[in-house]
């Protein structure tokens, strides 16, 4: 007569509700809870059309000129020029370009109407003409320009010191603002770049691949 022994181990393998599907044991969120996490989400994929030097600047000196939040009118002024500063550099980035030289090295450049004006140590002249007029300036450019501020925006946003620093205790009204105004401008500079993409790969952005 064959003697079968159970492992006792093997319960734990069997699921504790047979037929049922199992449910996700992490909190639920609410709507706007919800809506936060899906414009970080959204920001994070938007801060990749940034200068990428302007954006770590900014997040390395948010703290220090913020004083954590807790801002004095020295502060206040600190952190206005720094948004302000970074907000013109991620427009005047807009505007440069990158190409690849005879070496294979980068060179960059600033768009103009005449093409590409190099001012990384190689004489422009170095550039072909018939090169140099595929980078010249474009009304897109522009529109890239001013979305790129835009989503600058939204990193100044979703960044607690600024918001401490401005509005320590904000309102329920400011609250709703500042959780829905990022995802709209995030969706609609989401088309904008999706609908007129950039062919740039200035400074601060990947490289140029030609």
């Amino acid at each position: 007569m064959e003697i079968k022994i159970e492992d006792p181990a093997a319960e734990h393998h069997q699921p504790l509700l047979q037929g049922e599907e199992v449910r996700s044991s992490g909190p639920v969120r609410s709507p706007v809870q919800n809506a936060i996490h899906r414009a970080f989400r959204n920001t994070a994929h938007l801060a990749n059309l940034l200068p990428t030097g302007t954006v770590l600047t900014f997040q390395l000196l948010s703290p220090v000129f913020t004083n954590q939040g807790k801002c004095s009118p020295t502060n206040h002024y600190m952190t206005k020029c720094l948004i302000v500063l970074c907000g013109i550099s991620c427009f005047v980035l807009s505007f440069t370009d990158s190409y690849r030289d005879g070496e294979g090295r980068v060179r960059h450049g600033l768009a103009t109407l005449k093409g590409l004006w190099v001012f990384d140590g190689e004489d422009a002249s170095a550039l072909h003409p018939d090169v140099a007029t595929k980078y010249r300036l474009k009304f897109i450019d522009f529109v890239h320009a001013v979305m790129s501020i835009m989503v600058f925006g939204v990193v100044v946003l979703f960044d607690q010191n600024v918001v401490k620093c401005f509005c320590p205790e904000p309102s329920e009204d400011v609250k709703e603002i500042l959780t829905g105004l990022p995802v709209g401008i995030g969706f609609v500079c989401s088309l904008m770049f999706i609908a007129f993409p950039t062919t740039r790969h200035g400074i601060g952005f990947p490289l140029s691949p030609h």
